[in-house]
């Protein structure tokens, strides 16, 4: 039954068709009636010959008729294989011509008994076998005994890129149109693949199982993976099951057209999906991991890929490690893995850790080496004095390295005894030698505690409760104001808070507008407090005091209360309020 669908969408140049087979059949033949067996000696008739030698490029054949004729060399396949007293038909193209001689046509003759044999035989639906014999603009001429056509949609499934690479080849397709009128002949490749194609599916379908192994046919390459043709259906080859190996496109693996075994790993027949796999045919690499790559145990491996979390190394086909960037140094702050490798390197690692199931396994470059934390609590235990240079300062603190590969952190907290440090660079920049006390040595965290105001005394134990006695008068510069009071240096690295209410006799909103940065006043000391390092002043009971008077009685008995009460509640009210206008970083156990 024709498929008028296919016949609809064939785009067929009828000038140049009815061109191509008039060359490939000649006019007259065109003219001549199907079925005229005429062997009267008329042009148009088709008569028996017998050939009786060859003379140059002519076969010269006996007829029966008063003269012989002849047919050109040419229309015969091979001259060698023309022999005198070989009988065939020939078509009588002229009566004579100059020479007295018949001009005859084997070549017309066979195809005129080709397309009635053809008619008699063959209907739409039928396979045929034939010769491409020359590519026309809308597809192929195909001889099957007469021409026939073979539209370029119809060549293939999938359209060749060049229809002109078949010319020559031998090819079969099923017909799918016969005009007899016009004496032409559709055929279609493509039908007859599609239907051949629809039994094997059906079959390959029937027989399919996971686990199988089957050989296809590499049809298409993707950067996804590679389309395999099992004869009967494609089944789709992800990158993933290619190889255990890392790959980066599937070429590397196949080519067009190659013959590969491959495994069923899932089919869906209502959806006709086939999802293949090449890796499977062989061992998982990761099923012996344990057994080749124990814990604790080295070797070594290539670098395949730097994140910024670690390095990927590969131990062997399939199988890769992860070297994370904190097993990579003991001692060296390692910002990227590239720091210290690169793509391709070879390194000796130790595992540290491997899950087959997970498919991962845990590595470490440092663990090669023996670990210099070990020597460091030997080498500087605490109240060691050690010499370095600072590396890095953070608002927290600077880091000091003491040796190469082993830094230390100074504490903001452990600068000086008595100054009150904002930030490190304050007291030190980078590049500064420094000398430091080595206060605590954490192997396990591998770090280093120091300090440098530990190098002297606490002055807050003898210097400062001997020298600055509650009630005395001294001098002092002011170093800062704040809403809450004013910082005064009474020596180099000592401050001591006059509070806001003991400023002047009179409310003090602004302090900035009684005092000045740089100025220098008297102060008198109204506490000292050891344990919180704090020293307690007032401006106006120094001027009280150099006036030689007394404090006013309703003042009186509120600095008996405020001497009483100390530095004042929590709130910050009070004689001294809080003596620290920031709140200072403490030491983080953790840093």
């Amino acid at each position: 039954m024709v498929n008028y669908n296919i016949l609809n969408s064939i785009e067929i140049d009828e000038d140049e068709l009815n061109q191509a087979l008039a060359d490939a059949i000649g006019e007259g033949e065109l003219e001549q009636k199907i079925g005229d067996t005429s062997t009267s000696f008329k042009p148009g008739a088709i008569i028996k010959g017998k050939v009786v030698e060859v003379v140059g490029d002519s076969v010269i054949v006996d007829v029966g008729f008063k003269s012989e004729g002849f047919v050109s060399v040419g229309e015969f396949e091979d001259r060698s294989a023309i022999d005198p007293g070989d009988e065939f038909e020939v078509f009588l193209e002229a009566v004579e011509d100059d020479t007295g001689m018949m001009v005859l046509s084997k070549r017309k003759a066979d195809r005129i008994r080709g397309w009635q044999r053809i008619i008699e035989t063959c209907k739409e639906g039928d396979k045929v076998t034939g010769r491409v014999t020359r590519k026309i603009k809308s597809g192929l001429l195909v001889d099957i005994g007469v021409p026939v056509f073979l539209p370029a949609s119809q060549v293939d499934i999938r359209r060749p890129g060049d229809i002109g690479e078949y010319v020559g080849q031998t090819v079969e397709a099923k017909i799918i149109k016969i005009d007899v009128s016009r004496r032409n002949i559709v055929i279609s490749r493509r039908k007859m693949i599609e239907e051949e194609r629809a039994e094997a599916k059906s079959k390959l379908l029937s027989e399919l199982e996971v686990g199988q192994v089957r050989k296809g046919v590499v049809k298409n390459i993707a950067d996804f993976g590679v389309f395999v043709d099992l004869d009967g259906m494609d089944g789709l080859l992800h990158i993933t099951d290619m190889s255990w190996d890392r790959i980066s496109h599937p070429s590397e693996m196949v080519h067009m057209d190659q013959e590969i075994d491959t495994m069923v790993l899932n089919f869906d027949k209502e959806k006709e999906k086939i999802a293949l796999g090449l890796k499977q045919l062989s061992e998982d690499p990761w099923s012996r991991v344990s057994e080749k790559y124990p814990i604790g145990s080295r070797t070594n491996g290539e670098v395949v890929n730097l994140t910024s979390y670690g390095a990927f190394v590969k131990l062997e086909a399939g199988v890769e490690g992860l070297v994370h960037i904190s097993e990579m140094s003991w001692t060296k702050r390692i910002n990227h893995p590239s720091e210290m490798l690169n793509i391709g390197d070879t390194v000796e690692v130790v595992v540290l850790d491997a899950n087959k199931d997970k498919k991962e396994i845990s590595l470490g470059i440092k663990q090669v080496e023996a670990n210099p934390w070990e020597l460091v609590a030997q080498k500087y235990p605490p109240n060691t004095v050690v010499e370095g240079v600072v590396k890095n300062l953070t608002t927290y603190g600077a880091f000091i390295e003491i040796e190469e590969g082993v830094d230390g952190l100074l504490h903001i907290s452990d600068m000086s005894w008595t100054k009150k440090i904002t930030h490190p660079n304050e007291m030190l920049k980078k590049g500064d030698t420094v000398k430091c006390v080595v206060l605590e040595v954490d192997k396990d965290k591998m770090r280093l505690s120091l300090g440098m105001k530990q190098l002297t005394e606490d002055p807050w134990l003898h210097s400062i409760p001997d020298h600055y006695i509650p009630g005395q008068i001294v001098k002092g510069v002011v170093t800062k104001i704040t809403n809450f009071g004013v910082f005064v240096e009474l020596e180099p690295g000592l401050e001591g808070l006059l509070h806001v209410s003991e400023i002047a006799d009179h409310k003090v909103e602004k302090p900035d507008a009684e005092l000045k940065i740089g100025d220098e006043i008297e102060v008198k000391i109204l506490r000292v407090d050891i344990q919180d390092r704090k020293i307690g002043l007032s401006k106006k009971r120094a001027e009280w005091a150099s006036e030689g008077g007394e404090a006013p009685t309703e003042e009186g008995g509120q600095e008996k209360e405020q001497l009483k009460g100390g530095f004042g509640n929590a709130s910050g009210n009070g004689i001294f309020g809080s003596l620290n206008p920031v709140q200072m970083p403490q030491k983080d156990e953790n840093e």
